[in-house]
């Protein structure tokens, strides 16, 4: 861990201050936008971003960098390292003062991350992970969920990519919850043995689980594409082919239904 002691410090005070404004922003009144995708914007998701953008890039300028708020750059290929941030993952969840928000931030080094963290602002949660390290939630290891009962787990997922008459025979067989608005946070609950898995087909922007799926694999878990290929970061197109995380022994369950999805 040593050797990101610099990093690790610079992510922690800069998460402090954005936290800080979030909460200011939130008090003043949010300022919504939507973008050419549909989806929303706030000014909360912009300030966090320029925070974090800035005391990353100011403390180690060589580094690359690749937001959801800020235009791409080619330069990111050839970098050695790349921090990859979703200012606010769980916007529309902000917006309707939800806690299901987070900060997502990992720092990524021959396609992998190195250094995540995922910071809810509202529960003071600080999910952390460091390579060869174990993960953390308020500086406190943690580990995916171990106990529970065999025969039934639980599955956060995203329903609407499932159909309903699947989801209808999917969860006779287990809980299956929908994700909540954050799926870096839902990632984090994966990681902290909150839940047994998630399931999400659909694609997902890296910055959406960069973070999520190092504190999953840190925690004991087993993360994977909808084919059950490894999930490689700083694409040029950075796109995933959706997502899955879950626990190691329901591994046979989870191929089960990819089977079926993917058939």
């Amino acid at each position: 861990m040593s050797g990101y002691l610099n990093e690790l410090q610079t992510i922690r005070t800069a998460l402090n201050h954005a936290a800080h404004r979030v909460q200011r922003v939130i008090y003043d009144g949010l300022q919504i936008q939507i973008k050419s995708d549909g989806s929303p914007v706030t000014n909360a998701d912009l300030e966090v971003n320029q925070i974090l953008q800035e005391a990353v890039l100011t403390a180690f300028p060589n580094d690359s960098w690749l937001s959801e708020e800020v235009p791409d750059t080619p330069a990111r290929l050839q970098s050695q390292r790349v921090w990859i941030l979703d200012p606010i993952d769980g916007t529309k969840s902000l917006i309707n003062s939800l806690p299901h928000y987070s900060i997502s931030l990992a720092l990524i080094e021959k396609g992998q991350p190195v250094i995540s963290v995922i910071f809810n602002p509202t529960t003071q949660e600080y999910f952390c992970a460091v390579q060869g390290q174990p993960a953390t939630l308020n500086d406190h290891p943690i580990h995916i969920r171990t106990s529970t009962s065999p025969s039934r787990h639980t599955f956060l997922i995203n329903t609407w990519q499932v159909g309903k008459p699947r989801l209808t025979a999917w969860r006779q067989e287990h809980h299956c919850p929908p994700i909540l608005g954050s799926i870096a946070y839902s990632l984090a609950l994966v990681a902290a043995g909150q839940v047994d898995g998630l399931i999400n087909v659909g694609p997902q922007h890296e910055w959406d689980i960069a973070a999520g799926l190092h504190l999953v694999q840190a925690a004991g878990g087993l993360v994977f594409d909808r084919h059950q290929q490894p999930i490689i970061c700083n694409q040029p197109t950075p796109l995933v082919n959706g997502i899955i995380a879950i626990r190691p022994d329901t591994l046979p369950t989870i191929q089960k239904w990819l089977k079926e999805i993917n058939a």
